[in-house]
């Protein structure tokens, strides 16, 4: 059977969204008129920050860097995984071509995914995504077993989290070639609490492949 498209008059969609952008481009013009020039003629960040998806953490505004000093990659529960090309494209672009220093895994506590990971899968396709999650559910069990409540093992396994996706990062052939050509480079991990809006360095920084 054909399927049916459905006609939509020609109106502007989600026109909110479209007067928020000319008054925040006007407000950058009033402030700097060649702001715009200036962006389109470079792209030099120091940093790779590699977070979740969730709306609540976005990544330029907390740490308080302006469009082209911080280059991102998103997903749900800032998972990288060795298969997908996405995560691994952003990785290799940032550090070969961009040449950052920096690569930031930054997970957040109260995030859905991980949330998802402490439950038994139903087969979605998140539930799929946030398996490996599952993996350091595990691999931690006897730990997160003695804490208090769900609450404490979900802020725990959101920092066990970014433990692993710092190992992941740091165990792809991308940055092992990086480190053996001595380009400088560092890997983080850290931790955003949505409660006061300040982040937490987990010390788990890597300059250096583990020997």
């Amino acid at each position: 059977m054909k399927s049916e498209v459905r006609e939509f008059p020609h109106v502007r969609h989600l026109s909110e969204l479209f007067c928020n952008n000319r008054i925040w481009a006007a407000h950058r013009l009033n402030e700097d008129p060649v702001y715009f020039r200036r962006l389109c003629e470079l792209q030099t960040p120091k940093y790779l920050w590699i977070g979740c998806a969730d709306s609540r953490v976005p990544a330029n505004e907390i740490v308080g860097l302006e469009p082209g000093e911080l280059f991102v990659h998103r997903n749900v529960a800032n998972v990288v995984p060795h298969d997908d090309a996405n995560a691994l494209s952003a990785l290799q672009y940032a550090i070969d071509i961009l040449r950052v220093s920096h690569v930031i895994v930054c997970g957040h506590y109260g995030c859905g995914g991980v949330q998802a990971a402490l439950r038994a899968s139903a087969g979605t396709i998140v539930d799929a995504w946030v398996d490996p999650i599952r993996h350091v559910r595990a691999a931690h069990g006897a730990e997160l077993g003695r804490l208090v409540d769900d609450e404490a093992r979900w802020r725990r396994l959101c920092e066990l989290n970014v433990g692993a996706q710092v190992r992941a990062v740091c165990g792809t052939d991308i940055v092992r070639l990086a480190w053996a050509r001595r380009q400088p480079l560092m890997v983080h991990g850290w931790i955003y609490d949505l409660r006061d809006g300040l982040l937490r360095d987990l010390d788990l920084s890597a300059s250096a492949p583990p020997g």
